[in-house]
């Protein structure tokens, strides 16, 4: 397994799953990656207030059993959601995501402060501003007018309309993250 040059699939997947291990070991020996350790993985420095509380959001998405630490069975959960996870678990992540107070209903300052943190940590330009983006997805999805996306409503709406569907994906786009820990993987072998 010292080369990863093999030819077949799962060979392919089994070295680069023991790459990403490697990867995460080194950078947290414990096997337990805190908070800041997180934001040190993805290079994730200088945030904002609203950015570094997007970040602690996504990462308590990510520890599933909620101890306060990702180890590398959610790590790799995580990633493979994120990566190549179908729609609907993805719509089901980006709702627990943006639920930021657990109400089961996502407000408009919520659905605002995360897209406001993506576009900051994401530092690519985006072509519709965060206020435009929130009023456009409750002007097409909130149904009962209510001034909350229900997960109802938020599954349904997403999930029918091609155009927001897009752009959340490519909003919530971590293949760049993926890409540079990739090159330090790479770089480290």
């Amino acid at each position: 397994m010292g080369n990863c040059n093999d030819s077949s699939v799962e060979e392919l997947q089994a070295c680069e799953s023991h790459q990403w291990y490697r990867k995460f070991m080194t950078e947290c020996p414990s096997g337990l990656l805190t908070f800041y350790e997180f934001k040190k993985f993805f290079g994730l420095k200088n945030l904002s207030v609203s950015s570094d509380a997007y970040v602690r959001t996504m990462f308590q998405t990510f520890d599933m059993n909620n101890d306060g630490f990702i180890d590398f069975m959610e790590y790799v959960a995580a990633l493979s959601l994120v990566l190549k996870g179908e729609v609907k678990q993805k719509l089901r992540w980006y709702f627990k995501l943006y639920d930021i107070d657990g109400s089961g209903c996502i407000d408009r300052d919520e659905l605002l402060l995360i897209v406001k943190s993506i576009h900051a940590i994401n530092g690519i330009a985006q072509e519709i501003s965060a206020e435009d983006f929130t009023n456009m997805m409750f002007d097409k999805i909130d149904i009962n007018g209510d001034g909350e996306l229900s997960y109802e409503e938020f599954m349904e709406g997403i999930q029918n309309d091609e155009m927001l569907l897009k752009m959340l994906t490519e909003s919530l786009d971590l293949s760049h993250i993926v890409k540079k820990i990739q090159g330090e993987i790479r770089a480290y072998n």
